[in-house]
């Protein structure tokens, strides 16, 4: 199977990055599972419905969200008709939504897709290292998903290295999102399973972390708040990860970064090209 991971899309330059390169992505890669973290695609906060539907009209079968998932209070409702909407798994118990969702391939296989928030200079949510064995328990690879793909979205590194040695062999990809800078470990552990800690933003890279520069500078300098976050609107890299699999076992055979437009070094799976 063919997977790309899309990391966190910010903003208005984030959205045209996926509208521009994704559908021709999927025809020339003939990718089979595309997943893309939406948590930052309205203003750089939070989701709505419509751009929700205008990743799955680009060639996205599932998006996952994280620590901004209610930021756009429309959410809370749309995400119950919203099957493909995975918010973080270790959320409260009657918290709206899903964590985790088997979702259709592009050839009629199905995947796992897990969502789950780190705790490490994150929210106090529940285990999830707890969250995702009982689910990896529950859907094991071969047996009931052709695939499983999770988004490990937090702040520290170690944790997300913890959660991908923790998953290894029983996941096809971990993969971390949150911080907005892509990270150059991607690698397939001892057991199989592919990872990197952090797939990056699909955002302007002349910004900080995917907002105009001014008012973080001006935080940073004084520590005096003076106005909102706002994305930057230059040209978006497109940032993520691809991973190709093994039929027989589900486990990653070929991992590699993906890195398109904007100011970034370009890089795209050889194994693909």
């Amino acid at each position: 199977m063919r997977i790309l991971f899309i990391g966190d899309v910010v903003g208005k330059a984030g959205r045209t990055a996926i509208t521009e390169h994704l559908p021709s992505l999927v025809k020339d890669w003939k990718l089979d599972l595309v997943i893309i973290n939406g948590e930052n695609s309205a203003g750089g906060f939070g989701i709505t419905e419509a751009i929700y539907q205008e990743f799955l009209d680009a060639g996205a079968d599932a998006v996952t969200l994280g620590n901004h998932a209610w930021n756009q209070k429309e959410a809370l409702v749309f995400i119950e008709r919203a099957p493909k909407l995975i918010r973080p798994l270790n959320f409260p118990r009657h918290t709206p939504g899903r964590g985790a969702a088997l979702v259709d391939t592009k050839d009629g296989r199905r995947a796992l897709v897990i969502n789950c928030m780190a705790r490490i200079f994150m929210e106090p949510l529940n285990d999830p290292f707890r969250a995702i064995d009982r689910e990896l328990d529950a859907c094991p690879l071969r047996e009931a998903a052709d695939a499983i793909v999770i988004d490990f979205h937090g702040e520290a590194t170690s944790e997300k290295q913890g959660m991908g040695f923790f998953c290894d062999g029983r996941a096809s990809l971990v993969v971390g999102t949150h911080t907005h800078v892509p990270t150059a470990d991607h690698q397939i552990l001892p057991g199989g399973t592919a990872y990197m800690s952090d797939a990056g933003m699909t955002g302007d890279y002349d910004s900080v972390i995917g907002m105009q520069k001014e008012e973080p500078l001006r935080r940073f300098t004084t520590g005096i708040p003076s106005g909102r976050f706002e994305p930057a609107n230059g040209v978006a890299t497109l940032s993520g990860v691809a991973v190709e699999t093994d039929d027989a076992t589900g486990l990653a055979v070929k991992v590699g970064p993906v890195r398109i437009g904007g100011r970034l070094e370009q890089a795209v799976p050889s194994f693909w090209t």
